[in-house]
C-alpha cells in the first residue's frame, strides 16, 4: 500500500514562494521607506516595519493552518462567510470614525478592523459558489442578474463608506462573468461608457451631444441605400440620447466632488489640478534611473517628500532605491503571480476552484494596475494597496487569505491511491 504524499509535497511552490517573496520585498521596503536609524531595527513594534513584521508572522501562521485543513471549508460556507462581511459593511457605515475622507475601518483598540479588504475575498468565494453550482452558463439573462447582484451589493456598501478604490476592485469581476459566459457585447459597453466618461471630462455636454448628432448623420447619409437604415437611425438616436442624458450626469457629479477629488480627476484628464503627489511619485521614479540610488538612500522618501510612501506610494519607493531593475522584478513577480494562478485554474477539474482562481486574479490585477497607474499618473490617486507590498494588516492578512485558500484548493488537484 502506498503512503499518502504531505500536505507540503502537493503545494505548488512557484506560487507559493512568489507571493512568500513578494512579501519579503515588501518589508524591505517599508523599511527602507519608514527607516528611522534612532530604532534601526527591522522588529521594532514602535515603527510601521515593525508591526508589518508581526503581521506577516500572522499571516504565514494562517497559510499553515488554512494549507492543513480541507478546502471544502470555503465551498460549504461561501455564503456565510459573504454574508458576515456584508453585515460588516453596514456596521461601519454606523460606528466608523472618519479616516481621510472614508468611513471604513472598525477600530478594535489593538488593530483597525477593514471590512471592504475582506470583502474582496467573500465576493470571490460567493461567485465561485454560484457560478459553479449553475446548470448552465451566464449567458442566460436571469442567472447573470444573480451574480451582478452578489458583486453590486458589497460595491455599493464600499462605496457608501467612500472607499472608492475599493469599490472600482469589485468592477474587475466583470472579466470573470465574462469568461464563465457573459455576453462581449457588455464588456464593450463598459467601455463605451468609460470612453464617454473621459469625453464628458474633456467637452462641454453640448459639444459631445453635438458631435454624436453629426456622426449619427453621416452614419445615415453612408447608409442611406440600406434596408436596416430605419434601424441605424433609431441606434443612433438611442445612442445619442444615452450620451446626452449620461454626459449631463458626469457635468453634475463633478460640480457635487470635494476640491480634492476634483483635482484628481483633472490631474488624469490633463485639464490642471492639484498633481504635487503624481509629481512627486514621477521624481522619485525618475530619480532611481536604471539601477536605482541604493538601499537606504532614497531622498524623495527619507525627506517626506513622497506621500504614503509606505502604502498607496511605495511602488516609487522601489523605483528610486531599486531604479528600472527593481521595478521590473516586481512586475515581473506579480505577472508571473497572476498567471500561475491562471494556469492552475484551467487544470482544475473543480469548478468551484477554477472559478474562485479567476475571480482572485481579476482582484489582484485591478490592484496591480491601479496602484502603479496611480504612481505614474495614468489613473486618478485614489488609494489603493499593493497586493503583499504596502504597509496595512487588513489588507495583507485579505490577500494571504485570498492566496493561501487557493494554494489549498489546488493541492486537491492531484489523486493519490493507496
Amino acid at each position: 500500500m502506498a503512503k499518502s504524499p504531505s500536505i507540503f509535497n502537493k503545494l505548488d511552490w512557484p506560487l507559493l514562494m512568489t507571493f512568500l517573496i513578494l512579501m519579503l520585498i515588501g518589508l524591505i521596503t517599508i523599511y527602507a521607506a519608514g527607516y528611522n536609524p534612532e530604532h534601526p531595527k527591522i522588529y521594532d513594534l514602535s515603527q510601521t516595519y515593525g508591526k508589518q513584521l508581526i503581521w506577516i508572522g500572522i499571516c504565514l501562521i494562517l497559510g499553515f493552518i488554512i494549507i492543513n485543513m480541507s478546502s471544502k471549508v470555503f465551498s460549504v460556507f461561501a455564503y456565510a462567510y459573504y454574508g458576515i462581511i456584508l453585515l460588516l459593511l453596514v456596521v461601519v457605515l454606523f460606528i466608523a470614525k472618519e479616516v481621510n475622507g472614508a468611513k471604513a475601518w472598525i477600530d478594535l483598540g489593538f488593530f483597525r478592523l477593514q471590512p471592504s479588504e475582506f470583502a474582496k475575498f467573500t465576493t470571490c468565494l460567493a461567485l465561485a459558489y454560484y457560478i459553479s453550482e449553475l446548470e448552465t452558463n451566464l449567458a442566460y439573462t436571469k442567472k447573470l442578474m444573480m451574480a451582478l447582484g452578489i458583486i453590486i451589493i458589497p460595491f455599493i456598501l464600499i462605496l457608501a463608506q467612500h472607499d472608492m478604490g475599493s469599490a472600482l476592485v469589485f468592477l474587475s469581476f466583470a472579466f470573470l462573468l465574462n469568461r464563465f459566459g457573459m455576453s462581449d457585447y457588455i464588456i464593450f459597453t463598459g467601455f463605451f461608457v468609460i470612453i464617454i466618461s473621459i469625453l464628458s471630462l474633456l467637452l462641454s455636454p453640448v459639444y459631445l451631444i453635438l458631435s454624436m448628432i453629426i456622426l449619427v448623420i453621416i452614419i445615415a447619409f453612408f447608409n442611406r441605400k440600406s434596408k436596416d437604415l430605419d434601424k441605424y437611425i433609431i441606434a443612433g438616436v438611442a445612442i445619442t440620447s444615452f450620451v446626452a442624458v449620461y454626459s449631463i450626469s458626469i457635468d453634475l457629479v463633478m460640480d457635487k466632488l470635494d476640491k480634492h477629488q476634483k483635482d484628481r480627476i483633472n490631474v488624469l484628464v490633463g485639464k490642471g489640478g492639484n498633481d504635487w503627489n503624481v509629481r512627486q511619485s514621477k521624481i522619485a521614479l525618475g530619480a532611481g534611473q536604471f539601477s536605482g540610488k541604493g538601499f537606504l538612500k532614497g531622498t524623495q522618501s527619507k525627506m517626506n517628500f513622497l506621500p504614503a510612501k509606505e502604502t498607496d506610494f511605495i511602488f516609487c519607493t522601489i523605483g528610486e532605491e531599486w531604479g528600472f531593475l527593481g521595478c521590473g522584478l516586481v512586475i515581473g513577480l506579480y505577472v508571473f503571480l497572476m498567471m500561475r494562478i491562471l494556469y492552475l485554474s484551467e487544470k482544475h477539474s473543480s469548478k468551484f476552484s477554477k472559478v474562485y482562481g479567476y475571480a482572485i486574479v481579476c482582484v489582484l490585477m485591478m490592484h496591480f494596475i491601479i496602484n502603479i497607474g496611480m504612481t505614474i499618473g495614468l489613473v486618478p490617486v485614489i488609494g489603493i494597496p499593493l497586493p503583499a507590498l504596502s504597509y496595512g494588516g487588513s489588507s495583507l492578512l485579505s490577500f494571504s487569505v485570498m492566496i493561501f485558500a487557493f494554494i489549498r484548493m489546488d493541492s486537491e488537484r492531484w489523486i493519490y491511491t493507496d
